[in-house]
């Protein structure tokens, strides 16, 4: 299962200002970084404490680790930019998802769109649902098939060896 990081807002948009996205991409360039480094090229031009409390907070928010290194600590990214991307995808939908009394008004929404943004997205769309599909069928299938064999296995094991000289 996928953590999700504390940046929701109620409406599933991430809860990060734009000095915070501004230090989330900049660790991602550099892969990790201290607040002194993050301000030693001079491309970032707040306060030391400024940037620190930033960056402890986007920590608090489940967006970076950190481990320390001396009187400081290093930061880096718990996610890449596109596994954030999926988890604010997957929150977002799951939220509106969970919006309405009819669980196919939310999906009409997803499909409106997907069609309005490019109708191609659509055939996409209809051939991840019948990968999904497939899938699920299979799993099921080979649960079925599990379940079938430990109850054959239970009825031969209680009978016992010689139950068939018995019938």
């Amino acid at each position: 299962m996928i953590k999700t990081p504390l940046i929701f807002g109620s409406n599933a948009r991430p809860n990060l200002g734009p000095f915070e996205q501004r230090l989330l991409q900049e660790l991602w360039s550099r892969g990790s970084a201290t607040v002194r480094e993050l301000l030693a090229d001079g491309q970032i031009q707040q306060a030391y404490t400024t940037v620190m409390t930033t960056v402890d907070r986007l920590y608090k928010k489940g967006m970076l680790d950190r481990a320390a290194e001396g009187r400081a600590f290093r930061y880096t990214p718990r996610q890449t930019p596109g596994e954030l991307q999926r988890v604010v995808a997957f929150e977002g939908i799951r939220q509106l998802l969970g919006s309405g009394e009819a669980s196919a008004l939310p999906l009409s929404f997803l499909v409106e769109a997907l069609s309005a943004h490019d109708a191609q997205l659509l055939d996409e769309l209809q051939l991840l649902v019948e990968t999904k599909r497939r899938e699920l069928q299979n799993r099921n299938n080979q649960e079925r098939r599990r379940r079938t064999h430990e109850e054959r296995t239970r009825k031969s094991a209680h009978r016992g060896p010689n139950s068939e000289e018995r019938e």
